[in-house]
């Protein structure tokens, strides 16, 4: 009884599915991970839709905090999906670096003959020098962008990576990654450039502190916050396939969350560098699922909670009645059996 009454005094909630008809919506990606073995300055973040080209028009907050090896936070920046974009070097005779061609690297306008390279950022400004120029901007010049980025590689060597923020997107299936390496664009494919960082092997062991796509309700399950992965072999890849059900929660105060709930299955894969040609990263395929789950909540009313009230009270009645009919006859019979026993 009372806790039909607990009921009766809270809120219940109700369940319905239906067909997603809304359209133009956005999808929020709330994320939180960590690299405990891979520097911030390597990995980057990129969302892509299901036709595998970039997704456009991406409002994004994405943070790197540098961690050391006991997970303490180093320094914080704010960053942009793909990371930073790094072009192919200038070549002296003024393109760009072709896949077939040896680098001859631009002096960019201080160069003494039209064959002479610089090769290196000291190159150019000993060729500045030469014609009395000052290196005004470091970073106008590819050789000396990418030293120190290289630099910046070596800077962080030991460190781990917690990379945390929100993606809004259009709502179309797709993924986002996590990768090592400068995303762009080649003949419609996308592509990750892993040659600057001379490495061979990258540790893409991580823990999932925290995802979800949309606001938080009441009673919401994230199935992947906490999750973790350690890679034991030179080359990984982690595959998270989720489908995102879209929700809507209405509290009895008429306030409407629209947001999402999702189901995952996990796939791994690891080995030698040298035999598996798929790019290492940390991959979450989203696709949507056309059933919109809405809750409901709502007080029960005073009619049904009465009907309950009345039906308890009449079945406890019954059950006294029941046991004290039985008590009562059983006594009956009992004392009908010593009076029997005096007479014998």
């Amino acid at each position: 009884m009372f806790h039909h009454a607990g009921l009766y005094l809270h809120a219940v909630t109700e369940t319905t599915l239906r067909v997603d008809t809304s359209r133009g919506e956005k999808l929020r990606i709330n994320f939180d991970i960590t690299f405990p073995a891979l520097q911030c300055s390597i990995i980057s973040v990129d969302v892509m839709d299901i036709s595998g080209q970039e997704h456009l028009d991406v409002k994004h907050d994405v943070f790197k905090q540098r961690i050391d090896a006991h997970g303490n936070v180093i320094a914080t920046k704010q960053d942009a999906v793909g990371g930073m974009k790094v072009e192919k070097p200038l070549q002296h005779h003024g393109g760009r670096l072709e896949h077939n061609e040896t680098y001859c690297g631009s002096c960019y306008g201080a160069q003494e003959s039209p064959e002479q390279c610089c090769n290196s950022c000291e190159d150019v400004r000993e060729a500045y020098r030469k014609k009395g120029w000052g290196v005004s901007n470091p970073d106008s010049i590819d050789q000396c962008k990418s030293e120190g980025f290289l630099q910046t590689i070596k800077d962080e060597e030991g460190e781990g990576c917690n990379i945390y923020g929100i993606l809004e997107i259009n709502k179309v299936a797709g993924n986002f990654h996590f990768a090592p390496g400068k995303s762009f664009q080649q003949s419609n494919v996308h592509v990750h450039d892993l040659l600057p960082f001379q490495k061979d092997s990258f540790n893409l062991s991580h823990k999932i502190n925290k995802l979800s796509f949309g606001e938080p309700f009441p009673g919401v399950i994230n199935p992947l916050d906490g999750a973790q992965w350690i890679q034991h072999s030179s080359y990984g890849m982690a595959q998270y396939f989720v489908k995102v059900v879209p929700t809507v929660y209405s509290h009895l105060n008429e306030q409407i969350i629209l947001s999402n709930q999702f189901s995952v299955t996990e796939h791994y894969r690891s080995g030698d560098s040298g035999r598996v040609q798929a790019l290492p990263g940390v991959f979450f395929f989203y696709d949507l699922s056309p059933i919109k789950v809405t809750f409901t909540e709502r007080h029960v009313s005073f009619l049904h909670f009465l009907t309950n009230v009345c039906a308890i009270v009449g079945g406890v009645f019954t059950v006294s009645g029941i046991i004290d009919s039985f008590v009562y006859h059983g006594q009956r019979a009992i004392t009908k059996k010593r009076e029997l026993g005096k007479f014998t």
